[in-house]
């Protein structure tokens, strides 16, 4: 009898839990579908809202509003706010429908978790007086919706439960994470000191050059005047403009606390130099497997970022120096000259008189004659390349750049052949 008295208890249960569901969640009205337009929860278009404040549901309780056309954290920090995070807010509130109205007059709101709700949201657009409020409480048995009221009105309704994770944020989440503020497109130099080794790049023209360059086990020369990489160099530049804290660890740190972090002896310094302006970010110890501690030295506050940016910093100057020996490229090149064996073999490209049809390139000595190759554009720039070979290995000289390169042994005599085959 009591195994009895336990199975008709707990079908008791399942029947009283199977109803709720029915009746509250996915009972529907007896008319047809007519494809009618869900009611909004809030009548109000995105960029007419000009402030937002949240209490999330771990309780911390953020503050956002708009200074011209761009948004600022009020409370519990005054900051800039991550503009993608709280516009993104500004419009599921505006978007936001009413799923189903669950209940017109409840009379008790404990049930839908609503009496203290999970997350609270208030917030003005132009025009208003006062504040619209929305508050979200449990989701449904099914886990697809979120039962919700707006302002002092009574009635209980549900929004789609993704738009739960939308709206429920905290300050840190609504914080601006970039760590540097620069202008990208003003940058011209950088200089980086991690460990040993240090380098500066500076801009020349519309190309990167390394100035200065010690290895990180601090040998190399310390003044140069070499062409650096010039996708290496932005991405650098991109990664520091584009980095971003993973976590704030304190606002205003001691001296003791900046000893504790690694940033009063910085494992790596960088500088992003926009003319007499510069912004300088610090990298300090290890926070965890992942993550360093990091400043920008304009401002007390220490962060964590990922522990990548620093590798990136502790590159050498052979990672951003250029490896092309030469610039040019068969379409942009109109004279070659190769002297081997002190025989010099000259080549200049003929542009076609015929539209349509390919340049030509013609031998002029030390046998007349042409040779077809590729069309070419106009070359106006001239490059001199001094090639050496020791043993098994190939070395290369620009004049003018320091030190000579390693080059591929292979490649060149099979440039070599070529060149003798084209001289014929």
């Amino acid at each position: 009898m009591r195994g009895l008295r336990s199975t008709i208890a707990l079908v008791v249960v399942l029947a009283g839990l199977g109803a709720y569901i029915y009746f509250v969640t996915w009972k529907q009205p007896d008319t047809p579908d007519t494809g009618k337009k869900l009611e909004k929860v809030f009548t109000v278009a995105s960029d007419k809202i000009n402030e937002i404040k949240i209490t999330s549901a771990s309780g911390e309780a953020t503050a956002a509003k708009k200074d011209g056309a761009t948004w600022k954290l009020t409370e519990p920090v005054s900051a800039a706010a991550d503009e993608s995070e709280v516009s993104s807010i500004a419009n599921t509130l505006a978007s936001a429908d009413i799923v189903r109205v669950v209940d017109e007059n409840p009379s008790n709101l404990i049930d839908y978790g609503l009496s203290n709700p999970h997350v609270a949201l208030a917030f003005k657009a132009d025009g208003d007086k006062d504040y619209r409020r929305l508050f979200l409480g449990e989701k449904t048995p099914t886990g697809s919706d979120v039962f919700a009221r707006r302002n002092d009105d009574k009635k209980v309704f549900l929004i789609a439960a993704y738009q739960d994770t939308s709206l429920n944020k905290s300050t840190f989440d609504l914080r601006d994470k970039n760590i540097l503020k620069v202008d990208r497109d003003k940058i011209d130099g950088l200089d980086v000191t991690a460990g040993a080794g240090r380098l500066a790049i500076a801009k020349d023209g519309g190309d990167w050059k390394l100035k200065s360059a010690v290895a990180p086990e601090g040998k190399g020369p310390r003044s140069v005047d070499i062409r650096a990489d010039y996708g290496t160099v932005e991405g650098l530049i991109g990664r520091l403009q584009t980095a971003r804290m993973k976590s704030i660890v304190t606002e205003n740190p001691s001296a003791a606390d900046l000893k504790k972090y690694g940033l009063d002896k910085p494992q790596a310094t960088v500088n992003l130099n926009t003319g007499s302006a510069k912004a300088t970010l610090l990298i300090g110890g290890k926070s965890d497997d992942t993550s360093v501690y990091a400043r920008d030295a304009s401002k007390p506050m220490v962060v964590t970022v990922e522990s990548s940016l620093l590798d990136e910093l502790k590159k050498g100057p052979d990672d951003y120096r250029r490896k092309d020996l030469f610039e040019f490229r068969p379409y942009n090149a109109s004279h070659v000259e190769i002297t081997h064996n002190g025989q010099t073999v000259v080549f200049d490209r003929v542009k076609s008189a015929k539209e349509g049809t390919p340049d030509k390139w013609h031998r002029v000595s030390p046998n007349a004659g042409d040779v077809d190759k590729d069309k070419f554009d106009d070359g106006k720039k001239e490059e001199r390349v001094t090639f050496g070979q020791s043993g098994q290995d190939v070395y290369a000289a620009r004049p003018g750049e320091p030190g000579a390169a390693k080059t591929d042994a292979a490649d060149f005599n099979e440039s070599l052949k070529s060149l003798d085959e084209l001289s014929k």
